[in-house]
């Protein structure tokens, strides 16, 4: 048995009441991109990190340590989104979204004070990585719900709509931040976060109230070990299917890999399954019922798949073939990719906010379907592309790319948070989370997937040829050519000379000093990787296409503007009335807005009735 308790917010005059909802965009904004700069901060900043802590990434013993700083924090992240989010809607979002908050920073600061070296000091790292990402569950999982509760919903496109393409930018600021202060110290990386945290804490604390509606329940402790154990194995098994095993490039056919994918995908289905059992589920499936809420989430899974995997292509592509050959050195490349990347990351900040405020008068269905076709041509478009580019085509991509991805995020991500009850915002945004912070694992998995099925079969014969030419012995060349492609592919995302790492120091001591010199030099491994390397691109470029386009079928098929009866439940009691939000039709009984009676055929709810669980089947779409 549940009860619902209802907004705790007091009356306020209109201008403190307006004031508080800035306050809110404001200070779960900075939290989102704090999580979203961490998330990506390391690919640019590893080199650095494992130089300082003196341990080869790329020794396989090692191998390890370099998997999970780089996706440890994602992981966690992914696998608690919905259980706090739901904790959240049980005991507060606001209260959550401060321990969230005051978690993230302590293990910022933590992980910058490691004094040890090598594989103790990778797995302090790994450990306080992961306690980083617990922290930003609990920030990235109320945020939105707490924007929700804070804005009117003529007013949420435009407040999420900033609040989450921040936190898409914030994963290419991220390439930008890390590149510039890990070659000064590499514990500037992680401590970089350390005073805005401490400040967002405090500014949280002080200012933020628990305007939601919560339910009193217990927790539903089955789903979420099954949700969290299974997740888990999934994303896992994921992450090593890109190792190699035995002699194949990957590991997709190890047994261990197959186990965690099975195992995980079962303990899922058994998740599902007592979802609808329990009294008080962590999730309740019934919510995907809501076109918009199941459509969008779709929509959101496959774009974020699409835009993460976007992101290694290019950094891999500018890094191991672009830059080198362009005369930039291997050590400097992770930070010029950053800065190369930009005109993306612009296209997002203009895009976002301006589709998140036409949204709130039109609906998101336009604007996020538009988006998705554009950025699916995007694709086709830098296919066409040459391999050694002319930057300003390239540049011009990018940004239509980045603007077609704003057009798309904040549409989404309003149209999601209005489909849902208000007690059940938490648990909801933190579904939506899952789909978006598991897509960037899934798409490293399958964009890498592509990329070595396109080189695997033409890398060995031309590396083994090149080294030869210069003299390499034919013992030395055969083994080096024979080596996963993963190695270089790391290397070169390292920013380390592939060439110069796998023969080493003492093999090229041994060549005469102008065949060293080739080797050693900027143009050989580019020159080398650059066919074989364009056939993967084809499979990526082709993948990140189909994948935009279905969502924007799946965006396309989320019926007209729904906003969940009671959807202005929660908010502070300042903002003008639902009524005169758009220009939709409204219905008289129960004050949210249906664009046409298949879009919204259940029963009305009265205006003042209380937004609680008992809403939860009344609301959803049939």
């Amino acid at each position: 048995m549940t009860t619902t308790v209802a907004p705790t917010t007091p009356s306020v005059s209109a201008g403190g009441g307006d004031r508080y909802k800035w306050v809110a965009l404001f200070n779960t904004t900075l939290g989102v991109l704090l999580v979203s700069i961490n998330e990506s901060i390391l690919i640019i900043a590893l080199p650095d990190i494992f130089r300082g802590i003196r341990l080869d990434p790329l020794v396989p013993a090692n191998f390890f340590y370099l998997l999970w700083i780089l996706l440890g924090f994602m992981l966690v992240t992914a696998v608690l989104v919905v259980t706090l989010g739901r904790i959240g809607d049980i005991y507060g979002r606001v209260r959550m979204y401060n321990l969230g908050f005051a978690i993230f920073t302590v293990f910022s600061v933590l992980l910058s004070v490691t004094w040890l070296h090598g594989a103790a000091a990778g797995a302090f790292i790994v450990g306080m990585r992961l306690g980083q990402g617990v922290g930003g569950a609990f920030l990235f999982a109320n945020s939105p719900a707490i924007l929700t509760d804070a804005f009117p919903s003529n007013q949420r496109g435009m407040a999420l709509g900033i609040n989450n393409i921040v936190g898409v930018a914030g994963m290419f600021i991220g390439l930008v931040v890390g590149g510039l202060l890990a070659p000064v110290d590499w514990r500037l990386v992680f401590v970089v976060s350390a005073p805005f945290g401490i400040l967002g804490t405090a500014w949280a604390y002080l200012k933020l109230k628990d305007n939601g509606i919560r339910t009193p329940a217990r927790i539903d402790w089955w789903g979420n070990i099954l949700f969290a154990v299974g997740l888990t194995l999934v994303l896992v098994g994921i992450t090593y299917g890109i190792e190699p095993y035995g002699a194949s490039a990957m590991g997709w056919t190890s047994p261990k890999v197959l186990t965690e994918l099975s195992t995980g995908v079962a303990l899922l289905a058994a998740f599902a399954v007592v979802e609808t059992k329990v009294a008080a589920p962590m999730f309740r499936l019934g919510l995907f019922r809501i076109r918009a809420f199941l459509a969008g989430n779709i929509a959101s899974l496959l774009a974020a798949i699409g835009r993460g995997g976007l992101m290694f292509v290019f950094v891999i592509w500018l890094q191991g073939i672009w830059l080198p050959l362009h005369g930039y050195s291997f050590a400097v490349t992770p930070l010029w990719a950053g800065i190369y990347m930009l005109p993306m990351t612009g296209g997002f900040l203009i895009a976002g906010p301006i589709s998140g405020i036409l949204s709130d008068r039109y609906g998101a269905r336009p604007f996020a379907t538009s988006g998705m076709v554009v950025a699916a041509l995007t694709f086709v478009g830098f296919d066409f592309l040459p391999i050694n580019f002319s930057y300003l085509p390239f540049a011009g991509l990018m940004l239509v790319n980045g603007l077609a991805m704003g057009l798309f995020a904040s549409p989404n991500r309003a149209a999601v948070m209005n489909s849902l009850p208000p007690d059940q915002r938490g648990a909801g945004a933190g579904m939506s989370g899952v789909f978006q912070n598991s897509a960037m694992v899934l798409s490293m998995g399958i964009f890498f997937t592509l990329i070595i099925s396109g080189i695997a079969s033409v890398l060995p014969r031309s590396l083994y040829g090149g080294l030869v030419a210069q003299h390499v012995p034919v013992e030395t060349a055969a083994l080096v050519s024979h080596l996963p492609p993963i190695t270089s592919l790391f290397s070169a995302l390292l920013g380390y000379d592939p060439i110069k790492t796998i023969l080493g120091p003492a093999a090229l001591a041994k060549l005469p000093a102008h065949s060293a010199a080739v080797l050693a030099g900027r143009t050989f491994f580019p020159t080398l990787i650059a066919t074989p390397f364009s056939d993967g691109l084809t499979l990526a470029f082709t993948f990140g296409a189909i994948a935009c386009a279905l969502a924007a079928v799946a965006s396309l098929l989320r019926g007209k503007k729904y906003v969940h009866a009671g959807a202005d439940a929660a908010r502070p009691v300042d903002v003008a009335p639902a009524s005169a939000e758009v220009e939709a039709p409204v219905s008289a009984a129960a004050g949210h807005e249906v664009a046409s009676p298949h879009d919204a055929e259940v029963p009305a709810v009265p205006t003042g009735a209380p937004a609680g669980s008992a809403q939860v089947g009344s609301a959803l779409e049939r």
